[in-house]
C-alpha cells in the first residue's frame, strides 16, 4: 500500500489500540523481533500487546521465539503483582511464594 509516496507494512490485526487511559498502543510500541534481552519494560509492552489485541499469543511466539509457558508466566506475573513483578529478581521472589 503506497500512500503519499510512503509505503505500509501490511500487519494482522489493528495497527494500533486504545488502553484504558486514553494513550494509543501500536506496533512500533513492541519490542524489536531480534530483542534477545527481556527486561520488565519490554515483557509488560508484549503483555500489554495481547491483552488489548494488538498481537495474538501466537504471533508473540513466533515473533519472540518465546515459549508459551515462559510468556504466561509473564502474565501471571502481571496479573497478581503488577508490572514490576516481570522484573527477573521479582520473578524469582515471587515463585518461590
Amino acid at each position: 500500500m503506497v500512500v503519499d509516496g510512503m509505503y505500509l507494512k501490511k500487519v494482522d490485526g489493528p495497527r494500533a489500540v486504545t488502553l484504558p487511559d486514553g494513550t494509543t498502543f501500536s506496533h512500533a510500541d513492541l519490542p524489536d523481533r531480534a530483542t534477545r534481552r527481556w527486561v520488565a519494560s519490554r515483557k509488560a509492552a508484549v503483555v500489554r500487546g495481547v491483552v488489548y489485541g494488538l498481537i495474538s499469543q501466537s504471533d508473540v511466539f513466533e515473533r519472540y521465539s518465546i515459549s508459551e509457558d515462559e510468556f504466561l508466566e509473564w502474565v501471571r506475573a502481571v496479573s497478581e503483582h503488577g508490572e514490576a513483578a516481570l522484573r527477573t529478581t521479582a520473578l524469582q521472589k515471587y515463585r518461590q511464594l
